[in-house]
């Protein structure tokens, strides 16, 4: 099968297109034919060996934590799956190894939802780490509820994209972050109040028109942006940040802080594979690309490609 290989950290040059036999699997496993792949930042990041003192990996690498795919074969304890479902997977294991830039992955149960019928495998294949990682932020750890504030960076990409139009469903009030000319976009989500954040000050722009303070903040960007957030929260208000938290950015505010690095669950894909069923939730895929030009798809991710996701298409 075809799979693309890192046997070192580096740029785009280390990705290699190569062929390697099929993965077997074991009792409690599925054979996933994999139809398309999403491409998240956290790729990249493992690409540059990042990530390499906090998660376990062994070279050669597959590169890839989402897909869509038809179910090829299934172990014989498997419940729940039969060769021939369309399915949706975000596949992150103990150890980084064997990832979804692929035409074949080993999955179980736990990372595998049905595909929304309505949608294409390349939009399938977008959902999960960014719709698990969105769901698990808001309703895990900040515990939003209907008629809170809460300002969601980034909001014209992937994780963001989702994020807003959950918050919405949930009826929150909801403020983003983005360049001007993903405006229309992020509105076009749901989002209430749209933040230039190159030409403005967003904590000042913020507070202008919500002086008492927001009930939330999602944090996508990390850094800065992480430290100048605290500013925008009420007393006894709440952040959340998917990127490294800088304790020095909170210590003796009166505000609660959390992180969250995404898991797979099952239950929480299938349940956003049901909202895109009913239209509650929109999935944007900006670009598609064959897995021969995964180089391009990095470098276009690595450039902050506009609004939406990225998806590689592994097969027809």
């Amino acid at each position: 099968m075809k799979s693309i290989l890192i046997h070192q950290y580096g740029g785009t040059e280390v990705l290699k297109l190569e062929e390697i036999p099929i993965p077997s699997f074991k009792k409690n496993e599925i054979l996933l034919q994999v139809k398309a792949a999403g491409v998240n930042p956290v790729d990249l990041k493992i690409r540059k060996g990042f990530l390499k003192d906090r998660l376990p990996n062994v070279f050669p690498i597959t590169l890839g934590w989402d897909a869509s795919g038809v179910v090829e074969a299934v172990g014989s304890e498997v419940k729940g799956f039969k060769p021939g479902d369309e399915v949706m997977a975000y596949t992150r294991k103990e150890v980084i190894h064997d990832g979804t830039y692929a035409e074949y992955i080993v999955v179980t149960s736990e990372h595998l939802a049905f595909k929304p019928k309505k949608s294409s495998f390349q939009e399938a294949a977008v959902l999960p780490l960014a719709g698990l990682t969105a769901y698990q932020v808001l309703f895990e750890s900040l515990k939003i509820k209907s008629g809170e504030k809460i300002l969601i960076h980034a909001g014209a990409g992937g994780v963001g994209g989702y994020a807003i139009q959950m918050a919405k469903l949930f009826g929150a009030y909801v403020l983003t972050t983005s360049s001007a000319s993903n405006f229309d976009y992020v509105k076009g989500l749901g989002a209430d109040e749209v933040i230039d954040y190159r030409a403005n000050d967003f904590v000042k722009q913020i507070l202008e028109k919500n002086a008492e303070g927001l009930d939330a903040v999602f944090d996508t960007v990390g850094g800065d942006v992480q430290k100048r957030s605290v500013d925008v929260l009420k007393k006894g208000g709440r952040l959340t940040s998917i990127l490294a938290l800088d304790e020095t950015f909170f210590k003796g505010k009166p505000i609660q802080i959390g992180y969250v690095f995404v898991r797979p669950d099952a239950e929480q894909l299938a349940l956003l594979g049901k909202w895109v069923e009913k239209g509650n939730l929109k999935i944007t895929v900006s670009h598609v690309f064959p897995l021969r030009e995964v180089a391009m798809a990095h470098q276009i991710q690595e450039s902050g490609h506009g609004y939406g996701k990225l998806a590689l298409l592994i097969s027809p």
